[in-house]
């Protein structure tokens, strides 16, 4: 009897090691989820106005206005979305490149919206 609890313990044991090491291998293949980037935009900003982000890595933009109907353009990854007040506005994208990009307002919306811009610096 008691070589037989040593033999379920040795089984139980090694099934055990091996969900964990599956389960593990399976974590490792998930996807990673986005990293959220929240960016709220009022005349005649953005804020944050620069974002650093990691080449690769996932990203969801969340953009909300607070106060008239904006645009959220950044061309050099062809990104591209109108943004409604009191809305969020979610911008999924992967930057495949390095550099620092400027994004912009391009829904014309008052006297300063030829400044409203910021950037996205991307590093390796």
């Amino acid at each position: 009897m008691n070589l037989r609890r040593r033999n379920f313990s040795i089984g139980a044991a090694a099934a055990a090691l091996g969900l964990a090491s599956t389960s593990g291998y399976l974590r490792a293949q998930a996807p990673a989820r986005p990293k959220v980037i929240k960016i709220v935009a009022k005349r005649f900003e953005y804020t944050p106005s620069h974002v650093t982000l990691k080449k690769g890595e996932p990203v969801m933009l969340e953009l909300t206005t607070r106060d008239v109907v904006m645009g959220f353009n950044l061309p050099d990854f062809g990104l591209r979305a109108d943004m409604v007040p009191d809305q969020v506005t979610r911008l999924p994208f992967v930057p495949d490149k390095t550099g620092t990009f400027t994004f912009l307002c391009d829904i014309f919306c008052g006297s300063g919206h030829e400044e409203m811009q910021g950037s996205i610096t991307v590093v390796g």
